[in-house]
């Protein structure tokens, strides 16, 4: 990285490396040798940078040097690897003032010669076609320079200065000291000074004490408010709902940071493909500083279809009709149908899930939504037969960037039937909910790498009609992702949760469809859907009042668009109400990704390795979206 800031003083030393004269000189002796070169084969060479201080230092050496990246794929004739290695010498004597030496040598040398030694075009054109020669690049770093004093021109307030986070002694490193202007900069438009600037960093070197004296120039300007905020591009959403979901109002102070989290919060709404935010050049004539939210909206409706399939569950497919902006305000309807359970193991009949889900958001406040959902549901699963219809409601409160709440209302008729024994509950259930967040991941097509998920499910239920009891479930889950190459390419997941039922109830007391299962993708794969718990003598399952299940995950992407991972999942269930407890299955196996624009393709093949008697010797999963 080059520091174009610096300025020397009168008696600024010439810089060690390679002189103008020579580098002039070699010029002039490449044209000499022209005439040969247009009919000259590319030289074959080999470079070697020898290791400096740092392998940092060593990093931005290889990456910034001609010689070594394109030694491969850009072949040269012998006058161009000449003039490729004097190139160099500049390139990497700016790395290295990147780093603060700014005393550093590079030497080259070709075949044991210097790269101004009039001898080496002649004994290059004399090294037999085909033959590599050697390129070895020495490297004297010099003196590492250091920060001597650290001043700001013009009027600052100290806690803007405080952000510089630059101290005299300080090794003087480019990257360090232009992050610093940065930060200052930041600091000073958070603190309401929307018009500030602040001059690149000027830098007076004195050679002998090995400093950098460095000097930031500042016009504050004034403490500015939000101005007018104007919209543009709005076409079927209310401006006024528009206004409403910002979290920015004219009168706050002029902060950067809010200005993008109202950006954000637009963007999170749904009904908007882009959102930029223009900041006017200049205070109003009220003393403001004027915003304009420029907004390009997504089309009115949208239909999806996916499918998936499990040795367990079978195909199922399902579609999904969206109108996003349904009374201007960016309400939501979602229509959406689904059939399940062709060929699985698990099912013994066809099933469908039917749902009608209308969203409102910004209701009552800017933060809040709220929600109704209709249901209907035919499963016919080994475990038990259910038909159930479904009404609830849901207010859900974003208390901040990582954490939502909620509380709902739901009524269900529930027609269900175990083991030929059918009865009909109506349930009146009320759940609530805290999620938290911090994969930063507002888009659900692309896989988190790095943070954490976690929720907890309090839900009470008074069943009546067959039963009349009161019980209660609760359910908590996590999962964390870790980057372990950095770029997201090798990422570690991990995924844990358990549940129980309470309030007294026994097992046959409770609906089997409310009963915690373990066993498939959700809990442990290589086991089928539900089988993990107490049991029928014939081997359905019962279900149990407790679960617990966690897995560990290594995803890799491959070339292209490919991924590889792995994975072992484990889990139990019980009659006893109380999490880990039971008999605990293993399961694990690999899987195939292929990373496409709509998400992530999953092909998983698990196997379990403490069968129990009686179970499946494998299981596949085939679908959109990773695991967890």
């Amino acid at each position: 990285m080059v520091m174009p800031w610096i300025r020397t003083p009168t008696n600024w030393a010439e810089i060690p490396g390679l002189q103008p004269y020579k580098a002039v000189f070699c010029c002039l002796l490449c044209v000499m040798f022209a005439w040969k070169a247009s009919a000259a084969d590319p030289q074959p060479y080999q470079v070697t940078i020898e290791p400096s201080l740092s392998s940092d230092i060593d990093a931005v050496l290889r990456s910034s040097s001609l010689l070594f990246t394109l030694r491969d794929t850009a072949p040269v004739p012998p006058f161009g690897l000449i003039t490729r290695a004097t190139d160099d010498v500049q390139r990497l004597t700016n790395a290295l003032d990147s780093f603060g030496y700014y005393q550093s040598m590079i030497s080259i040398l070709i075949e044991g010669r210097r790269i101004d030694d009039p001898d080496l075009p002649a004994a290059l054109d004399r090294v037999p076609q085909g033959t590599a020669v050697n390129v070895r690049v020495r490297v004297e770093q010099g003196r590492l320079y250091h920060l001597s004093r650290i001043t700001v021109d013009g009027r600052v307030p100290r806690e803007a200065q405080e952000a510089l986070g630059l101290a005299p002694g300080d090794p003087a490193i480019a990257a360090n000291v232009a992050a610093a202007r940065d930060r200052l900069l930041t600091a000073l438009q958070e603190d309401g000074y929307a018009l500030a600037t602040v001059s690149e960093p000027i830098a007076f070197a004195d050679d002998q004490a090995a400093t950098l004296e460095i000097q930031f120039r500042v016009n504050a300007g004034p403490q500015l408010d939000i101005g007018a905020i104007a919209f543009e591009g709005l076409r079927t959403v209310n401006e006024a709902y528009a206004r409403d979901a910002l979290s920015v109002r004219a009168g706050d102070r002029y902060r950067p940071s809010r200005i993008e989290t109202a950006r954000r919060d637009l963007l999170k709404s749904g009904v908007f493909s882009t959102v930029t935010v223009r900041v006017a050049d200049q205070a109003s004539s009220d003393g403001r500083i004027p915003l304009t939210f420029i907004v390009e909206e997504r089309p009115l409706h949208a239909v999806s279809l996916s499918g998936a399939y499990s040795t367990d569950l079978g195909v199922s497919i399902s579609a999904t009709w969206t109108h996003r902006n349904l009374f201007g305000n960016a309400e939501q309807l979602i229509l959406s149908a689904a059939g399940t359970g062709l060929w699985g193991n698990a099912t013994d009949d066809l099933g469908y899930q039917l749902s009608a889900h209308f969203i409102k958001p910004t209701f009552l406040r800017r933060d809040q939504v709220w929600e109704v959902a209709a249901n209907a549901v035919k499963q016919d699963l080994r475990a038990y037969k259910q038909r159930a219809e479904s009404l609830g409601t849901t207010l859900r409160r974003e208390v901040s960037p990582q954490w939502t709440v909620s509380l709902g209302l739901a009524v269900t008729r529930d027609d269900v039937a175990q083991k030929s024994v059918n009865r009909i509950y109506q349930l009146l259930a009320f759940p609530a909910n805290v999620t938290y967040d911090s994969t930063g991941i507002t888009n659900p097509l692309l896989d988190p790498t790095k943070g954490a998920r976690a929720s907890l499910i309090l839900t009470p239920t008074k069943a009546f009609g067959a039963r009349s009891l009161t019980f209660g479930v609760w359910q908590a889950a996590a999962s964390a992702y870790f980057d372990l190459s950095g770029n997201g390419r090798s990422v570690l997941a991990l995924r844990g949760l358990m549940g129980s039922v309470v309030g007294g109830a026994s097992t046959f007391e409770i609906p089997p469809d409310q009963r915690l299962y373990a066993g498939g993708s959700a809990t442990v794969r290589g086991f089928r859907y539900q089988s993990i718990g107490p049991l029928f003598p014939d081997g359905d399952p019962i279900g149990g009042t407790a679960v617990d299940a966690a897995s560990i995950e290594l995803r890799q992407r491959l070339f292209g668009d490919f991924g590889l991972v792995a994975f072992v999942d484990a889990g139990q269930a019980s009659d006893e109400g109380v999490p880990f407890t039971g008999t605990l299955r293993f399961g694990a196996g690999t899987g195939l990704r292929y990373y496409t624009p709509i998400g992530v393709v999953r092909a998983d093949v698990a196997v379990p390795i403490n069968r129990a008697p009686g179970g499946d010797a494998f299981a596949i999963y085939i679908g959109l979206g990773q695991a967890f």
